[in-house]
């Protein structure tokens, strides 16, 4: 069985530059690391493959320094690495985002299950995952805390709630997104890190991908950032001071003050 994690390289530090002409985040030449949730599901990934065995390939999206996020993935065990690189994917939001992945993994053809971290660090919206079910029409979990059964045809898994979690029966294939809670990622091995260093990571271009022009990119998204600024600084607070039978009085006019001058 094939597992295919897709992975992301995220801004190790929060002091990120903006373009200003795209407002989008400038990832070349940026301290990066693997998305801290993305580590999770290589190791599930991973894991998943010593359980049933397979083999495991890892996507990612990115510049060209993204291709050091894969070669540690293939150091803790991933197979292949593949490498999303083009100067017409830049500026994607999750919409463009999930449709490059998901034209890459038609690319690669039959698997089993496709792993991504619950959400990246540098955006927190969660929805690359459920956007790469949607355009390859699979069923999928989100939030997933364990993987309790597996086989050729179904998994079972355990879902994290609120309140709680729920057991959900899937068919394969399918796509989960995992939470921390699923397991503890392994540390590369000395032979992983030799392995990583020799292996031969495969770079598609959007021509590769057979990807439509007008759906990557910044053009593809339906989102755009418009706007970038720093919040003005909050006002300090009014202090009132005396006795209740006198600030009562004080609070009320103040309230008074605010509502009528906004209302004017």
């Amino acid at each position: 069985m094939q597992f295919i994690v897709c992975i992301k390289q995220v801004p190790e530090t929060t002091d990120v530059r903006i373009d200003p002409k795209t407002n989008t985040l400038m990832r070349e030449g940026v301290v990066s690391i693997i998305n801290p949730f993305d580590m999770y599901a290589i190791e599930e990934a991973v894991r998943l493959k010593e359980r049933v065995g397979g083999k495991v390939t890892a996507i990612s999206m990115g510049p060209p320094q993204a291709e050091a996020a894969l070669r540690e993935a293939i150091a803790m065990g991933v197979d292949t690495g593949i490498l999303l690189s083009d100067r017409a994917f830049a500026g994607s939001d999750t919409w463009a985002t999930s449709y490059t992945l998901s034209r890459a993994i038609r690319k690669i053809g039959e698997f089993g299950v496709i792993l991504c971290g619950k959400q990246a660090s540098d955006g927190d919206t969660a929805q690359v995952g459920p956007g790469m079910a949607t355009h390859l029409d699979l069923p999928q979990v989100t939030y997933v805390r364990k993987i309790e059964t597996i086989d050729d045809k179904h998994l079972v898994a355990e879902r994290l709630l609120e309140s709680g979690f729920e057991v959900i029966d899937i068919q394969l294939p399918c796509l989960l997104t995992v939470v921390k809670e699923i397991n503890e990622p392994r540390l590369p091995s000395l032979k992983g890190k030799m392995a990583a260093k020799k292996a031969e990571i495969v770079k598609w271009t959007a021509q590769d991908l057979g990807a439509e022009s007008e759906k990557i990119g910044l053009n593809g998204s339906p989102t755009k950032v418009v706007k970038i600024f720093t919040p003005q600084p909050r006002q300090g607070g009014k202090v009132l001071k005396g006795e209740p039978s006198e600030i009562v009085p004080q609070l009320v006019q103040e309230l008074r003050d605010i509502v009528l001058g906004s209302a004017s």
